[in-house]
């Protein structure tokens, strides 16, 4: 049974703090949703820097490649013109379809590897269950060490908000807090007053 915990904060500096003490303590971290770009939350979160830049830069350097090749292959190999004494491999001339098909391949490959290393896709469905994530509401989602010393009274009093235990099997949910998301409907629940 795959269980975790889903903190509700509604400031960002609740988030930080959350996710460094949840890191600090060894928590598995899965993920923080937030309704808008938060400064230092990748750091809190332990994560790497992203490598899609370098996606995007080898991607712009293939197109750009590809093109150059392409052009000097059709107009001095595959198909030779002699206008007016030029040469047939005249670099200058290349230099702007090169540059654009560089961008174009850029731009399209950053975005596949993005839904490729986010995992979107146009029939994902969303597990936020709540639409105050998308507003104003911070979420973090983490796996705790089950069963350990560290119970839900203890996650609950070190972050003083609300906490929900959800079981993902589709059984059952608890729901701690008054101020916590609602739990979808089909679940049973056994909701605490704080």
């Amino acid at each position: 049974m795959n269980r975790r915990l889903d903190g509700v904060f509604k400031h960002e500096q609740e988030i930080l703090s959350a996710t460094r003490a949840c890191r600090e303590q060894g928590y598995e971290i899965i993920d923080v949703y937030a309704p808008y770009p938060v400064h230092g939350l990748d750091d809190a979160m332990g994560l790497e820097p992203s490598r899609i830049p370098f996606a995007c830069f080898l991607l712009g350097l293939t197109g750009a490649a590809s093109m150059l090749w392409f052009q000097i292959w059709a107009s001095a190999v595959d198909w030779p013109a002699n206008i007016g004494g030029k040469p047939l491999n005249s670099l200058p001339a290349f230099i702007p379809v090169t540059f654009e098909t560089a961008v174009l391949f850029a731009g399209l490959g950053t975005i596949a590897v993005l839904f490729i290393v986010t995992r979107l896709h146009p029939l994902k469905t969303s597990i936020l269950d709540d639409p105050r994530f998308t507003n104003d509401h911070f979420l973090l989602a983490y796996t705790p060490r089950w069963p350990s010393s560290s119970s839900a009274s203890t996650v609950r009093s070190r972050f003083e908000r609300s906490l929900r235990r959800t079981a993902h099997d589709g059984n059952d949910s608890y729901q701690y807090g008054a101020a916590g998301p609602p739990v979808p409907a089909g679940r049973r629940t056994l909701a605490r007053a704080r």
